[in-house]
This record gives C-alpha cells, sequence and structure tokens, in this order.
C-alpha cells in the first residue's frame, strides 16, 4: 500500500445524495435503542439518517441467499486500506464479495473496529452493576430470535459503528470519542447482492458514542433508478 492508497483510504470524503424521499418505497423511523432486521434488494439504495446528531447505528449485512455470507470488517479494511468508512468504500463479505458501495456520506467517517456493546463489555469498560443495562448485541438477539429465519447468535460477527467515532491511538488502542456526525447527517449504500440488514440502534448509555442519550433514526429505501 503505497502513501496515495493510505491518504485515499483513510480520507473524510462528504457527498450529497441526489435521492428525494418522497420517491422512496421504505421511509420510517426507527425508535432509539432498538433492533431491526430487513431486506433490501440488489441495485436498491439504503441511507440511514442520524436525526439528532451523534447517534451510532450498529449494522450487520447478510446474504439472503446464503446466510453464511457475511459482512467482513477484515475483507473490507484489506481491500480499501484503510479503518474508517466514507463515500467510494465498499463494504465487501466474508468471501471478499461487494455487499454494498457507499454512495453518498455528509458525515465522513464511520467506525469498523468498536465492535458492538454486550453485556460482557460493559462489565469490563463501565462497572459490574452495568451488566445487565441494554446492549446492542442483546438487541442483535432480539431481532434473530423474532424474524426466525435461520441466523442464531453463532451469526454474529464483528459489524459496522455507523456515525460512531473511535480513533485509533499512536499505542494501538481505541478511542471512544464525541462522534463527527450531527443532526441530518446520513449515509447512503447501494446494495450489490440481495441482503438481509441487521441494526441495533445503539442503547449504550456510558460513552460519547450517541452523547450518552440514544437517539432515533431514519431508514429509507429507493428502488434502481
Amino acid at each position: 500500500m503505497n502513501a496515495t492508497t493510505e491518504s485515499t483510504a483513510t480520507d473524510i470524503r462528504i457527498q450529497e445524495s441526489a435521492l428525494d424521499p418522497a420517491n422512496a418505497v421504505l421511509n420510517q423511523r426507527h425508535p432509539a435503542g432498538e433492533p431491526i432486521l430487513f431486506a433490501v434488494n440488489k441495485g436498491q439504495t439504503l441511507r440511514i439518517v442520524d436525526l439528532e446528531g451523534n447517534q451510532a447505528a450498529d449494522v450487520i449485512f447478510y446474504n439472503r441467499d446464503d446466510l453464511a455470507e457475511h459482512y467482513s470488517a477484515t475483507d473490507t479494511m484489506l481491500h480499501q486500506g484503510g479503518i474508517y468508512l466514507t463515500t467510494g468504500s465498499v463494504i465487501r463479505s466474508n468471501e471478499a464479495r461487494p455487499m454494498l458501495t457507499i454512495v453518498a456520506d455528509t458525515c465522513g467517517r464511520h467506525d469498523t473496529l468498536g465492535g458492538a456493546c454486550a453485556a460482557e463489555s460493559n462489565t469490563v469498560r463501565y462497572a459490574l452493576q452495568k451488566k445487565f443495562m441494554h446492549s446492542c448485541r442483546d438487541n442483535y438477539l432480539i431481532a434473530l430470535q423474532r424474524a426466525d429465519i435461520g441466523l442464531t447468535k453463532r451469526d454474529l460477527v464483528p459489524n459496522i459503528n455507523f456515525f460512531m467515532n473511535v480513533p485509533v491511538t499512536g499505542e494501538g488502542g481505541l478511542k471512544f470519542d464525541d462522534g463527527v456526525s450531527g443532526p441530518g447527517k446520513y449515509v447512503e449504500m447501494r446494495a450489490e447482492m440481495d441482503l438481509w440488514v441487521l441494526i441495533s440502534n445503539c442503547p449504550q448509555l456510558n460513552n460519547p458514542c450517541n452523547a450518552y442519550n440514544p437517539t432515533p433514526i431514519q431508514l429509507i429505501v429507493w428502488d434502481p433508478a
């Protein structure tokens, strides 16, 4: 990887979208702290909107035709040569195939390393009494159980944290910093295969990923033009 590739892979690339929500086939507000699992078809465009700013949307993608194929943080980072997602990033599967392409982004940086909060991480990072607080991993399990499509806890893999800011320190550690997002910022992705989209609208109250205050997101889907 040369210096030019590394710079391009880590730059914040802001790109507005020309799509009109009035033409969407799905446009719904998703509550703070709640999970959802829904289908997106190949060629459709999915927009996730950070309605009030600093909310973290924890997302995993699965191939609808082969549930064993799922989002891969390592393949995504390896192919683009950087750890952050932004306009132009290709989200890849564990088979290194493109799952989605980010075609517009008004936030400009999304995390691939911080993972989803869980009972165990709440205990380790914060305090013993935080173990039973709501978490993204529990949200995922609830959504999968409700959907009953053949996905289980064994299918939970490292996720994308859209709108979340997790810088890497010079020593190689991770910092959970205030987000770089704001009210109305969004990320927009074109699906390159038929997908299941699993989202936990993060309920975390103990770090700045959502300004200590979980808020709603908007989910918008368009058919191909």
